[in-house]
């Protein structure tokens, strides 16, 4: 299998696989498209006809879109339970990864992902929050019916975790408050090895930085300083 993904930097939307497949012990191999450079259309063009990121290569079938790439996943590896057994909670599982899928747009706009920055404040206003705290209070749910099946939403790791983990990374860059029980899941989800491993490759792709600048504003927002590490 390969996975076609983004800059680790930037691409929310190839972070959702590749943890779904790390955390579950998929093999793949990664293949990297850089974003934001002319290049990347006709690159991307060898892997998907949608022309976004990611996709999932498995023989001669190509899968993209994350929930496709979900359930695909779901049904190929079904020893892998990456949707809850219970009926309920799967559908449950599949709502809020649906939700996230094509909601919280003020929260996407205004706090774009970008994993090795530092913004506390930056890109808030009352719509924003609005967003975070529908989110906080769907990680709080989760964990209240299911905490004590396991640390992850639904107890056991999920799809829903990996849909959720770039909401984490956004949080941390933007310094945003959340209510304890959220934070004790995304300060978990933030300290997973896998999530870890995606921090430290992001940190040295070094994206629109020259070696000897500790920092810049970033392409596409002028208020967010994309730090060095």
């Amino acid at each position: 299998m390969k996975l076609v993904i983004g800059n680790k930097n930037y691409s929310s939307w190839s972070l959702r696989p590749w943890l779904l497949m790390r955390q579950a012990g998929i093999a793949f191999e990664e293949v990297k498209v850089r974003l934001f450079v002319d290049s990347f259309a006709d690159e991307i063009a060898k892997y998907s006809p949608a022309g976004k990121v990611p996709v999932l290569i498995d023989g001669d079938i190509a899968v993209w879109d994350t929930l496709s790439i979900a359930e695909y996943l779901a049904e190929r590896f079904p020893e892998k339970a990456l949707w809850p057994a219970d009926r309920a909670a799967r559908a449950h599982a599949r709502s809020v990864c649906a939700e996230m899928h094509a909601g919280f747009t003020n929260l996407r706009n205004q706090m774009p992902m970008n994993v090795t920055a530092v913004l506390p404040g930056c890109g808030w206003n009352v719509s924003v929050q609005r967003d975070v705290d529908r989110i906080a209070q769907i990680w709080t749910d989760l964990r209240a019916r299911h905490g004590d099946a396991g640390p992850f939403l639904f107890g056991a790791f999920t799809v829903a975790d990996a849909y959720y983990a770039p909401v984490v990374s956004r949080f941390a860059t933007y310094g945003v408050h959340l209510p304890e029980a959220a934070k004790v899941y995304a300060d978990f989800i933030l300290e997973l090895p896998a999530v870890q491993e995606w921090i430290a490759d992001a940190r040295e792709e070094r994206d629109f930085l020259a070696d000897d600048e500790p920092y810049r504003l970033a392409p596409d927002r002028a208020d967010a300083i994309i730090i060095n590490h």
